[in-house]
Formats: C-alpha cells, structure tokens, sequence
C-alpha cells in the first residue's frame, strides 16, 4: 500500500504526497512533542521533516510499510535533535555519582497504570531538555547509550545518568499525580 505513494511521491504526485502526510501526521507528531514540547517549535521541525522526507524519498528503498515508518520516525527524532542542539543548545546535568547510587536504592518504581497516556506524556514534556532528549531515545527509539552518546556529544555515563534521573524524575511527579488523584 505504501510502496505505492512512495513510487506516486517520487514522481511528484503532489496527491500522493498529501495522503501520505495525511496517514503519518499524527504519528510522526507525537514523536516530535516528545522531544519538542512548544507546539510551535514543533511545528517548525514537522514542516522541516516533511520536506526532508520528500525531498529525499528517491533514495529510500522500501522494504515494507513498517520499514518505511522507521524511516520517516528517524527523519522526525533526527529534525528534533537537530533544533534541540542549534536552538536550545541542550544542558546536561551532571550529577555526584555517591548520590545517583544512593538515589537508585531509594528508588520504588511507582504504577504507571494509575495515569493515563495523556498525563504521561505531559510529564515527559516536562522534563528538562536533556532528561528528556536520552529518555526518548534510549526507551522510545532503542538507541544504546553508546550510540546517544555518539549522536549528542555527550559522553556514555552522562547518558545513562540522564536516564536514570529522568526515570527518578518521573516517578516522583507520578506519584506526587496519582497521591492527589487518590
């Protein structure tokens, strides 16, 4: 089905390019409010991405529709991190190794299944911006720490102390949500 509108879109079928936007917009939107959550920034790197996508569907090889998905998901994550990097210039925060150690053993992982997705994901978008950037691409785009580490400039323990403080962020405020829902 989609091999379709890529050959159609190669062509300049401008019809073709619409129906693909109109299939993919709400996905590829919620990939990058996860890594930009100002809806007019975001906006921006959509209209960035769907230009990338078009201007360089000629040399994807299709390989089935879900192959064809991770692609335009990567085109999204890769537009986001590049805004992040030129506009936001992204903090890391570093932390004393002696508390990260001592703030895992105090950790208890709170039910997520008390919230719902809306209110995860408003949670996420409040994460700092560096929190917030390793969370989405070690959980939603299974990059390793090495490989997010390649791709931010960062070095690999900053990654997975990024990590580890954004899950520690998030469930403090998660169980802060469901303490005034109970």
């Amino acid at each position: 089905m989609v091999s379709n509108f890529v050959e159609r879109i190669r062509q300049k079928d401008q019809r073709a390019m619409g129906e693909l936007y109109q299939m993919y917009i709400g996905e590829l939107s919620s990939v990058c409010y996860r890594y930009i959550p100002n809806r007019d920034d975001a906006k921006d790197v959509l209209q960035n991405s769907f230009v990338k996508i078009f201007t360089s569907i000629s040399t994807v090889e299709y390989r089935g529709d879900e192959a064809f998905k991770g692609w335009l998901v990567r085109i999204v994550a890769n537009e986001a991190l590049l805004f992040l990097r030129e506009k936001k210039k992204l903090l890391f925060i570093e932390q004393d190794d002696a508390k990260a150690k001592q703030a895992h053993i105090a950790d208890e992982a709170p039910d997520i299944e008390l919230i719902s997705a809306d209110q995860l994901h408003q949670l996420i978008s409040e994460l700092p911006d560096g929190y917030r950037t390793v969370l989405n691409l070690y959980v939603f785009e299974n990059y390793s720490h090495r490989q997010i580490a390649g791709l931010l400039g960062i070095k690999e323990s900053t990654s997975a102390s990024q990590l580890h403080y954004a899950k520690q962020w998030l469930a403090r405020r998660i169980k802060e949500l469901t303490n005034k829902q109970g």
